[in-house]
């Protein structure tokens, strides 16, 4: 992590605490920094984190669709955690981590699919503060994902939207996952406006 959380650290204790640290070490080769600073309220950790289990497991829309959703939510509002993070989990998940690397320059890069696109558009229209997201957007996502898709794809975005925006509220920074796993540093984002 590069700078300091708005809240600081808890110590991560007890016996869920303990099953807590090993699940992470285990799983991702070291405890992140987030859950020191969620630790300060263990049951919305948990209950976030199980959101995040549930949403994990839907597989309707694409996997890779999804992780790309959830990177361009981060790289819009600025989550260097969210952003390391699924960088990290798309190459564990065997996803295009080229593909994935260049998402914060995704309008400029010729990496993405049509589809791929659309869905980044929707991501980012879902983002912005109002919210952009149009009639024709959604016909054309309808068309291609059918309506369960969509639905998941939606709320894959919604819940980005709570994940993103909570760590950069409270200073939550990238760990150094993808950097630990040897991938290349994520593009620079293009400048907005």
């Amino acid at each position: 992590m590069t700078g300091t959380t708005r809240i600081p650290a808890a110590e991560i204790s007890g016996v869920k605490g303990l099953l807590i640290k090993r699940l992470a070490r285990r799983t991702l080769g070291q405890v992140p920094s987030s859950i020191g600073v969620l630790w300060n309220n263990p049951r919305v950790l948990m209950d976030m984190a199980g959101v995040g289990r549930k949403v994990k497991k839907w597989d309707t829309c694409d996997a890779q669709l999804t992780s790309f959703a959830h990177m361009a939510v981060a790289s819009m509002v600025g989550c260097t955690w969210c952003l390391d993070f699924h960088y990290f989990e798309a190459d564990n998940r065997s996803l295009d981590t080229a593909k994935a690397r260049e998402l914060p320059r995704w309008r400029e890069s010729g990496a993405f699919t049509p589809l791929e696109r659309e869905v980044l558009a929707y991501a980012e229209a879902m983002t912005a503060t109002e919210p952009t997201v149009t009639d024709a957007m959604v016909a054309s996502l309808r068309e291609q994902l059918g309506d369960p898709g969509l639905i998941e794809l939606t709320a894959v975005i919604a819940f980005a939207n709570a994940t993103t925006r909570s760590n950069v509220a409270l200073g939550i920074e990238s760990d150094g996952f993808a950097e630990a796993c040897g991938l290349e540093p994520l593009a620079p984002r293009a400048a907005v406006g």
